[in-house]
């Protein structure tokens, strides 16, 4: 009976040894060349980004865009804005701006967009500045007056002033806006339902924030992105793009209310990410 000859095991050894050698340096040959093409700015963390809410509504405003943000693999910080005014706002977020580690992108929306220019000047790890249906002041401008610099905007019929007495004894006025006209004035591409839970949950601002003027202006150093609402009812069109152009900001038009980010946050996402991949 014939048999087939088999090599020594030592021999059968080597031979598989070999093979495997050869496998293992190809593969790193074939990932070494991957890793060599792939642009540095992948291979960079990602910035946070800090979501600045403005009056009338409060951070569970950004959820949608959140979420997508988070999907996508960035930090995302949803800050609580104080709402008293832009000076002492913006001295809150730059405390949670220093405890921040790594480069940030500041999104602000309405009068998130006032505190936002104010806490990013001399920030160097600030990369980009994103306005959402927001104001973007000079020194020496203030939320009203940008407001009225246009006509459009419907939103002192609908507020309700609520005064307030501090612990020193002085006083002030808080400002909602009214439940019942709520959506209409805010939110109206809104789902009823969102719309009636954000009318509940809203932050009041007080009146004096709306008129106290602006110090600096991080948008003149600092590049910026703006989306701007053809159906707000809060700031006037007009007055968005007056601002948007002035800052030479990036913007982009949508059909929505002044509560875009709950209306299209697919969109407020995709601005977002436009701008933090720019200044990778």
């Amino acid at each position: 009976m014939s048999s087939t000859k088999r090599p020594p095991a030592t021999k059968r050894g080597h031979r598989l040894f070999a093979g495997a050698a050869a496998l293992a340096l190809g593969a790193l040959a074939v990932t070494g060349s991957a890793n060599a093409t792939t642009p540095a700015a992948d291979r960079e963390p990602k910035p946070t980004i800090v979501l600045e809410h403005g009056a009338f509504a409060d951070a569970s405003s950004w959820d949608g865009v959140s979420a997508r943000l988070r999907r996508a693999g960035y930090p995302v910080v949803a800050a609580a804005n104080p709402l008293r005014g832009p000076a002492s706002d913006a001295a809150a977020l730059r405390s949670l701006l220093d405890h921040l580690k790594g480069p940030l992108v500041l999104v602000g929306h309405s009068y998130g967009g006032s505190v936002i220019s104010e806490a990013a000047v001399g920030e160097p790890r600030v990369k980009a500045l994103v306005y959402v249906a927001a104001f973007l002041p000079a020194p020496g401008e203030t939320a009203l007056q940008l407001t009225n610099r246009y006509p459009g905007s419907t939103l002192p019929a609908a507020l309700d002033p609520v005064p307030f007495t501090n612990p020193d004894g002085s006083t002030g006025t808080d400002l909602y806006i009214r439940q019942d006209k709520f959506r209409a004035q805010f939110a109206a591409d809104v789902p009823s339902g969102r719309a009636a839970l954000a009318a509940a949950a809203q932050r009041p601002i007080a009146q004096s924030a709306l008129t106290e003027p602006a110090t600096t202006a991080a948008w003149q150093s600092i590049p910026s992105w703006d989306v701007i609402t053809t159906e707000d009812r809060n700031i006037p069109p007009a007055a968005q793009r007056f601002m948007a152009t002035r800052a030479h900001a990036h913007p982009t038009e949508v059909a929505a209310s002044h509560s875009v980010a709950l209306s299209h946050p697919a969109l407020v996402t995709e601005i977002i990410e436009q701008a933090a991949h720019a200044t990778r």
